[in-house]
């Protein structure tokens, strides 16, 4: 499987489809009883696609919402969360992920470790080795 012109399948329309702006504050409201707790807005974004490798590497980014902290404490536990919340739903997204590759066959997926890249954006990687 080889996918062309990766940069164009994946559009930022095509991601915030895959990961709708509000699922933040769904996870927020179930997580802490009110979305307006949440410290940070999630969203989907594509890095780059290796066709030896067929990986493609994408990252769940957590920008900091006005007047909160995105402080290391609530960020650096939350791949293991993420994995297995059932409002963020990563599962889904990866099948969704596959469908628009061509029904792709997804070998395996999964979250790398938290990664600050500055105050207000901390970013979380999503690899996903197709088969």
């Amino acid at each position: 499987m080889s996918i062309t012109a990766p940069e164009q399948l994946f559009t930022s329309e095509v991601l915030t489809r895959l990961f709708p702006a509000d699922r933040a504050d769904q996870f927020f409201d179930a997580l802490l009883g009110d979305p307006s707790e949440g410290a940070y807005d999630i969203r989907l974004a594509f890095q780059r696609y290796d066709a030896k490798a067929k990986a493609l590497a994408f990252a769940l980014e957590l920008h900091q919402r006005p007047g909160k902290c995105l402080a290391c404490n609530l960020t650096y536990g939350l791949p293991e969360v993420f994995s297995r919340h059932p409002l963020i739903n990563l599962k889904g997204v990866v099948a969704e992920i596959a469908s628009l590759c061509g029904n792709a066959t997804v070998k395996e997926w999964r979250l790398g470790t938290t990664q600050q890249v500055n105050k207000a954006l901390h970013t979380v990687p999503l690899h996903i080795h197709l088969a």
